[in-house]
């Protein structure tokens, strides 16, 4: 008896189907100096996959930045579950 060696694939790049890798057509096209807008008002250029981009708050209106952020005090987690449940800390 006669056995013929068959082709092993063992490697993808012996694979037909793969033969065409890897496509062309597949990454959107790349804006080096997209315009950043906020309120209407140019504030800088970036690299983008979009032609130009709108946000809404940045560094120089954000809360925490511009120190307009209001902190309210009030009890913490423990505390409260403490007072929900009557029950005692060591501290007291």
């Amino acid at each position: 008896m006669d056995y013929e060696k068959q082709e092993k694939l063992h490697n993808i790049q012996n694979d037909n189907k793969f033969k065409d890798m890897p496509k062309s057509e597949i990454h959107p096209a790349c804006f080096s100096n997209a315009p950043v807008y906020c309120d209407g008002k140019l504030i800088s250029y970036v690299g983008s996959t979009k032609q130009e981009l709108n946000i809404d708050v940045w560094l120089k209106n954000h809360p925490f930045y511009t120190d307009s952020q209001t902190i309210i005090d009030s009890e913490g987690r423990v505390e409260r579950f403490m007072k929900k449940y009557g029950l005692k800390t060591t501290t007291n």
